[in-house]
């Protein structure tokens, strides 16, 4: 006897072909997302006349709107129009120039004296490090202060700036710790490489 009792239909929904599945485009949905989130490279080329253009703006910019990216954190790099060479160090340089030949510069002739010093002698790519890795701590400690002197009243701010302040007095400890570790790292590390230097020779 056959039963008359009607027959379920399937749960399962049936693939139309061109159609991405829920889980297909949720997988999708993620990586776009994923894709998204990496910041895209601003491109600016350089042209023959020395003109700035800003890829991005479609636009000619000027050297103290390239400082504004810097002062934002934008990523960006600067290439030349015809051969494609990255100029940006030279353009960062530009801005470092302009900035030292104005009313407040950063560094004594003391300082750019020993600098170039340093050009061409064996201690030159350990300069380089240290200094990135200091700058890289100051920049740290000063996010630091920024975050910890939110909200404080002109008085406030006085107070926290004073250099015998126990916060103060803290973070500049600690800076100068961190100071402290990157020399003693980069010592090492010129041992290291003398003490090769003189296996490579039979001279230890």
């Amino acid at each position: 006897m056959h039963s008359n009792k009607p027959v379920s239909p399937q749960t399962v929904s049936p693939s139309i072909e061109g159609v991405p599945s829920a889980s297909a485009s949720s997988g999708s949905a993620s990586k776009k997302t994923v894709v998204d989130s990496v910041e895209p490279v601003r491109i600016i080329k350089k042209y023959p006349n020395r003109r700035l253009y800003d890829t991005e703006t479609s636009a000619y910019i000027t050297l103290a709107e390239v400082r504004r990216l810097v002062m934002s954190s934008t990523h960006f790099v600067v290439r030349d129009a015809k051969t494609n060479e990255d100029l940006t160090r030279s353009i960062l340089l530009q801005i470092i120039l302009e900035e030292e030949a104005g009313g407040a510069p950063m560094f004594t002739e003391a300082v750019l004296s020993n600098i170039i010093r340093f050009y061409g002698d064996a201690m030159q790519s350990f300069m380089g490090a240290y200094l990135e890795k200091n700058v890289q701590s100051f920049m740290d400690l000063q996010l630091k202060m920024a975050e910890q002197s939110k909200g404080l009243s002109p008085e406030m701010w006085a107070q926290f700036m004073n250099a015998k302040s126990p916060m103060m007095q803290g973070m500049m400890g600690a800076y100068v710790e961190q100071s402290k570790n990157v020399f003693t790292q980069m010592q090492e590390q010129m041992q290291k490489q003398s003490e090769q230097m003189l296996a490579a020779l039979g001279l230890k």
